[in-house]
């Protein structure tokens, strides 16, 4: 009898998934070190008990910076990034979220397709110009991008 793969779901993450989210993005060469305090605010992929890819936020008031997005490299190019981001944008609405902000230096294609624009940084509000990924977390060369997080008009 032939099984079927399992399906890939997403959900909050736990502190127990830190570990993986870890290693998930030290193998895409992202930021790792200062994740773990805000992983309640945090999506897991998993297929099966794997978690193959992640998102999340660090809110500051009516601002979030959408972080940390990654997808394992056999789960990238099915659109598992777009449903991690879509999730967490409907995530985001109960937390009072009503833009995003976001630095990197990979994915601005993948963003701008989605809506989001460039930005300096100095535009980003004061909360989230505090923030480790703003404050030396992601190089000075990352493009800051930002838009109104959908729903909010």
């Amino acid at each position: 009898m032939k099984t079927s793969p399992p399906e890939i779901t997403i959900a909050p993450a736990t502190p127990a998934d830190v570990p993986a989210i870890a290693a998930l993005l030290r193998g895409a060469d992202l930021p790792h070190e200062d994740f773990a305090p805000h992983v309640a605010r945090f999506l897991v992929a998993r297929k099966g008990r794997a978690v193959v890819g992640a998102v999340g936020a660090e809110v500051a008031g009516e601002a979030a910076l959408l972080r940390s997005l990654v997808v394992a490299s056999c789960q990238r190019g099915a659109g598992l990034g777009g449903r991690l981001v879509d999730e967490l944008e409907r995530a985001a609405g109960a937390w009072g979220v009503k833009r995003w902000w976001l630095l990197t230096t990979t994915a601005e294609k993948f963003f701008t397709a989605r809506g989001f624009r460039a930005a300096a940084r100095s535009e980003a509000p004061a909360g989230i110009r505090a923030t480790g990924q703003f404050n030396g977390g992601c190089c000075c060369s990352a493009v800051c991008l930002t838009r109104e997080r959908k729903g909010t008009t």
